[in-house]
């Protein structure tokens, strides 16, 4: 039996390991935009390999949610600002909901460091098994409870060199590389394995370095002009009634002049606070000024489906579709619209509403009973160009992407409303996300928000043109049209299933090897 003072000693310093993890994990903040500084990701990572490695399962467990409570009890912080400023929650409610949220979410990662524990023979944490068991966390992470995926470390290397993978493998697979880069580093510090790390280390150096310039896209010569319109309005007043008819003056009011003189204005998620049915008046004219001026405009827009009693989230083109029209292409119920799919729990849908509405504001936000529109639409056609959209919070499911982008996509698209979430970092790091999806898919990607921020990504996802956030002004800008495809948009979404198939073949070996060794001896 331990004596008081060892079992005290044991005490403080499992409980300076476990600090240290969770600082490990805080600090990873810095790597995500809007700071961008993304070496700080190696240094926290490394840190926490040093409380990680050889740890037994439960101890692995610990590690792995004091890490994760420090990661996103730092880098979605933000979420707080919607659930106390916007959703009617007092401050101690939503601080309490904050540390729920943080905890579900610091789960994922402590399931990976106990099953790289778990599943090794010696049931110590076996560092080499992280970057694959990390990869079915994430998985589970992006699809449990609709999925919230945000800040997975791919991200954060959007201006690192392993961006030049997004091309190949995406996000996901530059979160394995990281992982595992990082793991040969540790154990070459170590000088433990020396030969096959450095073998680990030279492959994704030379990777990095050939697929810098060899995205499989080229740019066709071809340039359109846009505008996006970003006008400001504060959440406060997005639905309130007697604000409704100055909302939508001020979108038309900003929109008459750019029709003349660029190919395609967009207007950001839901910028019309009418629902489609009843603001036909405004789209048919909207629709008549721009295809009358070789133009169109996206716009986005609440429809309400009588049939079936369903809201939806939608984006409508109006205007000029393709050369061979002669009149504007709008007409109620017409196909040329997107229905948002995936939809933001509480936000637009509430789980459980019958229960959780009468508890408080927060479950009862305007607009968050909305329908989902199918998982496969068709492009959006505007002024000749084919145009893949997102809506928000979908910008962040690459697959989703993926199931509506087509050999003749042209542009990608992402509207938003980060009015929710104030002067935080949310809007940087949902900006960055789309960074990664322009570089991922290869096209340009148009952002049109509310209050900011407002970009046009190339499709190498770099920023070419933005406007500050809080400001009512119009991006006005070119954007070069290119042709090609990714490995990653035709094959590069299956590479989590078949990284985790090779690890199950590593398992089994491993696992016959070491029966092997016990019948032996």
């Amino acid at each position: 039996m331990r004596a008081p003072n060892e079992l005290n000693l044991q005490i403080n310093k499992s409980g300076y390991s476990y600090l240290l993890s969770f600082f490990a994990g805080a600090s990873l903040v810095f790597a995500y935009a809007p700071f961008s500084f993304w070496p700080i990701s190696l240094l926290a990572l490394l840190v926490w390999f040093t409380q990680l490695d050889q740890r037994s399962p439960k101890q692995a467990f610990y590690q792995g949610l004091a890490f994760g409570f420090g990661w996103f009890g730092a880098g979605i912080s933000w979420v707080h600002v919607s659930i106390e400023q916007f959703g009617g929650m007092p401050l101690i409610v939503s601080i309490i909901l904050m540390i729920l949220l943080c905890g579900y979410l610091a789960l994922y990662p402590a399931l990976a460091a106990w099953l790289s524990a778990r599943l090794s023979s010696k049931k110590t944490v076996n560092l080499y098994f992280l970057p694959f068991v990390w990869l079915l966390s994430e998985y589970l992470r992006a699809h449990m409870l609709t999925g919230f995926p945000w800040l997975s470390l791919g991200y954060s290397q959007i201006d690192g060199p392993l961006s030049s993978l997004a091309p190949l493998i995406g996000e996901v697979g530059i979160s394995f590389v990281l992982l595992y880069f990082l793991v040969a580093a540790f154990k070459r510090i170590q000088r433990k394995q020396i030969r096959s790390n450095r073998i680990i280390l030279l492959t994704v150096i030379i990777a990095t370095t050939i697929t810098s310039n060899s995205s499989g896209i080229t740019e066709t010569g071809e340039t359109i002009n846009v505008a996006l319109v970003q006008v400001n309005i504060k959440q406060e007043l997005r639905w309130d009634e007697e604000q409704e008819q100055n909302i939508i003056n001020s979108y038309i009011k900003d929109s008459n002049d750019l029709y003349q003189s660029h190919d395609l204005v967009i207007w950001p998620e839901a910028a019309i606070p009418k629902l489609e049915p009843l603001a036909q008046e405004y789209l048919q004219h909207l629709d008549e000024q721009a295809f009358t001026q070789n133009s169109a405009l996206i716009t986005g827009i609440i429809n309400y489906n009588p049939d079936t009693r369903s809201f939806f989230n939608r984006l409508v083109m109006l205007g000029k579709k393709q050369d061979n029209d002669t009149a504007g292409d709008y007409y109620y119920r017409n196909s040329n619209h997107y229905d948002k799919h995936h939809l933001l729990p509480i936000g637009e849908f509430v789980p459980f509403a019958d229960l959780l509405r009468p508890i408080a504001p927060f479950f009862n936000l305007p607009m968050s009973s909305f329908s989902r529109g199918d998982y496969v639409q068709k492009n959006l056609v505007a002024n000749n160009l084919h145009i893949a959209p997102l809506i928000c919070f979908e910008i962040v499911f690459p697959k989703q992407l993926a199931a509506n982008m087509t050999e003749q996509t042209d542009l990608l698209l992402t509207v938003s409303n980060d009015a929710w979430f104030g002067d935080s970092h949310g809007p940087h790091q949902h900006l960055e996300i789309a960074r990664m999806r322009a570089l991922e898919f290869g096209r340009p990607m148009l952002r049109s928000t509310n209050n900011g921020i407002t970009a046009v990504i190339d499709h190498k996802g770099k920023i070419t043109a933005d406007i500050p956030q809080f400001t009512k002004t119009i991006l006005s800008t070119q954007v070069s049209l290119v042709t090609g495809t990714t490995f990653y948009s035709q094959y590069g979404l299956h590479l989590d299933k078949l990284l985790l198939l090779l690890f199950s073949i590593i398992l089994i070996y491993h696992k016959f090897i070491s029966n092997k060794a016990n019948k032996s001896s």
